[in-house]
């Protein structure tokens, strides 16, 4: 229970790491003595940071204030379903009658079939850009393509196959170009319960131009990933966030917050000091390198033209389409492209 529960006052960025600690999509607020203040969904939180709130900001203007909770020992399990199947309820507070909180119903608990209200298999095609050299993390790569260097006891591509796969994912399609021989080779001895497409390059294409030798080979909404990052969120909610949004392109961006370790001089019009901020913080949301994508993104890019995603981005944008932002933890984004993340990455990947 403890995992579902924030303190009123505590920020944007802290509930985004309390939401993936606990591996729900809502969570209920508190004061200081546990009485129940409201609830705050991760569409809340994620609304909030899109409307440019600041990662900092507390949650207490945005939490829902009047959500359903119910009295201990004065409800059925009946009304506590018929509650749940209405309402569509992720969870539901228990609390005693002096208002604090004794305990949380889940719907998994409540239904008893260890599943989320929403269907658990989520069949998305995915690709995976796995032809490039990998110079950052040279001599290993002189030797192996990037996505196989190892990772504890897993390879890096097997890391992020297997988060989509228990999902229900089933069809990876693989860019392959550098050592594409070893790749295949390496995936025809695994004998995977998936399927592994490989699409390749005859010369590098760039992260772009490598999906143009999808046309006509998918038609529902995809993942694409680099092959050099690990990512711990909820997929089913960021393809459920592109499809509801009417998003053609939905871009995964991590909630960062970097301090300036000095003051910075803020000059006025004159080019004169107007003040000294000390040790000024900065949000950003960075690109973590994985994109929910519709199918006719494919049709924009030039074929045989060394093209990036990016620039499929910025021409989707420039053509009217709509590109989505779906922010998520730091602490969820896992980069292992090159040595000097790579120790952190293997430690963070303990803790999952």
């Amino acid at each position: 229970m403890k995992n579902l529960l924030i303190q009123f006052d505590q920020s944007l960025k802290n509930a985004l790491k309390q939401l993936n600690k606990s591996g729900e999509k809502c969570l209920v607020v508190v004061d200081i003595n546990e009485k129940f203040l409201g609830t705050l969904s991760d569409g809340d939180v994620r609304k909030a940071i899109l409307d440019r709130k600041g990662i900092n900001q507390s949650i207490q203007p945005i939490f829902n204030k009047n959500s359903t909770y119910l009295l201990k020992g004065e409800y059925s399990k009946k009304e506590v379903k018929d509650i749940f199947v209405k309402n569509k309820f992720d969870l539901i507070p228990i609390v005693d009658k002096s208002g604090k909180i004794v305990d949380i119903l889940i719907w998994a608990k409540i239904f008893g079939n260890g599943k989320n209200r929403k269907t658990d298999s989520l069949s998305a095609p995915v690709v995976i850009m796995a032809g490039g050299k990998g110079a950052r993390m040279e001599p290993f790569t002189k030797v192996l393509p990037k996505p196989l260097i190892p990772v504890h006891d897993k390879t890096i591509i097997e890391h992020i196959i297997e988060r989509f796969n228990v999902l229900g994912c089933t069809d990876f399609y693989l860019t392959v170009n550098y050592k594409s021989k070893i790749m295949k080779a390496f995936f025809e001895e695994l004998e995977p319960n998936y399927k592994v497409h490989f699409v390749d390059e005859q010369v590098p294409l760039g992260t772009g131009g490598s999906l143009g030798l999808l046309k006509g080979r998918i038609n529902q909404p995809f993942f694409v990933s680099n092959c050099d990052i690990i990512i711990n969120s909820d997929y089913w909610s960021l393809y459920e966030f592109h499809q509801k949004g009417g998003y053609d392109v939905t871009v995964v961006a991590s909630a960062k917050e970097y301090i300036i370790p000095y003051g910075t001089c803020e000059l006025n019009g004159d080019g004169h000091l107007s003040h000294i901020n000390e040790k000024p913080k900065y949000d950003f949301l960075i690109n973590t390198g994985l994109y929910v994508l519709n199918p006719k993104m494919i049709d924009l890019i030039p074929e045989k033209k060394f093209y990036h995603i990016t620039h499929l981005i910025e021409d989707a944008k420039n053509l009217g389409f709509k590109v989505g932002v779906y922010p998520i933890d730091d602490d969820s984004w896992i980069d292992v492209g090159q040595w000097a993340e790579y120790k952190k990455a293997a430690e963070r990947l303990n803790l999952y």
